[in-house]
């Protein structure tokens, strides 16, 4: 069976390494994405690690094609000169047309990191940490025209922790990924696989986030911000305004927070983003319309390192009026 190995960033490379290290010369190729300037158009799951490419060239016989879009007329050109039985895809990053997936002899499957299906889409694991999600997990599932609807061949849920990130938790999922991958294949190699419906009701989405997704809406609930921070390492990463009377609004990237209730601190008039210290020395809170407070353990502002709050209080000394928002405030 010839294998074609689909994938790009640090979720698809374990499933790569392992397909090639369980099925050895039948792994024939790879199609990832080009390599990205600086990264600066990679998302969470487009993190950079081993890289794909490098991977693959540790082994001769397995094929590299780059295409911008493996759908052109010369993407699907280079993949039909593979010769694939079978498509094993993990974070490519592409829709694949119903061209490409006819080329393949034995079908295309997809490892997505989501309990289908629920989290349909691009950022699954944002999303479950976002919504408050207990648990998700991997899927492999075949792969059809509609996005993530193909039939279900395993899945395998994993606890969400109270202080995973979007990062932290797709390292987890990604070794899982890996060995359902490899079940997954060598079922395809025992003879025909069988799968189960999705059910249509079930169904939620986790579309693309992009880099304004990150600013920070005040008027949530701490809880919800909390999870926000979370979900938003390490890309985009949550960020926000500091207003300053009398001076230009600065941006800050908020890296770790937690939520408290108002004992120790003063708590003042509830206004949406109001800073608040207090009795607990470096210690900075921001004020929720749900009646708690949002402490900040580590954040960023423009142009300056990671420092903890005691740290950003040193520096930018709380002042009456001083809160966080968007640019421009309404």
């Amino acid at each position: 069976m010839r294998i074609v190995m689909m994938g790009t960033g640090t979720f698809a490379e374990p499933t790569f390494e392992a397909i090639l290290e369980a099925f050895g010369t039948d792994v024939v190729g790879l199609v990832t994405q080009p390599e990205r300037d600086g990264g600066n158009k990679r998302g969470s799951t487009r993190q950079t690690g081993k890289g794909m490419s490098h991977i693959a060239r540790g082994s001769q016989r397995v094929a590299i094609i780059q295409p911008e879009s493996i759908n052109t007329s010369e993407g699907v050109a280079q993949l039909r000169e593979m010769l694939p039985d079978l498509l094993v895809v993990a974070a490519y990053g592409q829709i694949l047309s119903r061209e490409v997936l006819t080329i393949p002899t034995l079908g295309t499957i997809n490892v997505h990191a989501s309990l289908l299906p629920k989290y349909r889409g691009a950022a699954p694991v944002a999303y479950a940490i976002l919504n408050g999600e207990k648990q998700t997990g991997v899927t492999i599932i075949k792969v059809t025209p509609g996005l993530d609807s193909g039939d279900i061949i395993l899945q395998e849920s994993r606890a969400i922790h109270a202080d995973d990130t979007t990062g932290s938790l797709e390292a987890r999922l990604a070794g899982l990924g890996a060995r359902l991958a490899v079940a997954a294949v060598s079922q395809y190699k025992a003879g025909p696989v069988a799968g189960t419906k999705q059910d249509p009701a079930l169904v939620t989405k986790a579309p693309k986030i992009t880099k304004n997704f990150g600013l920070i809406d005040w008027s949530q609930p701490a809880v919800s911000i909390e999870r926000f921070v979370r979900a938003m390492q390490p890309w985009p990463t949550a960020y926000t305004f500091l207003h300053r009377p009398g001076k230009e609004p600065m941006r800050v990237i908020v890296n770790r927070a937690h939520v408290s209730e108002f004992e120790g601190m003063v708590r003042g008039d509830i206004t949406t983003g109001l800073l608040c210290s207090g009795d607990l020395v470096g210690t900075l809170g921001v004020a929720s319309p749900s009646g708690d407070l949002l402490i900040i353990d580590e954040l960023q502002p423009a142009g300056k390192k990671k420092m903890t709050a005691e740290e950003f209080i040193r520096g930018y000394p709380l002042t009456a009026g001083m809160r966080f928002g968007p640019e421009t405030l309404s």
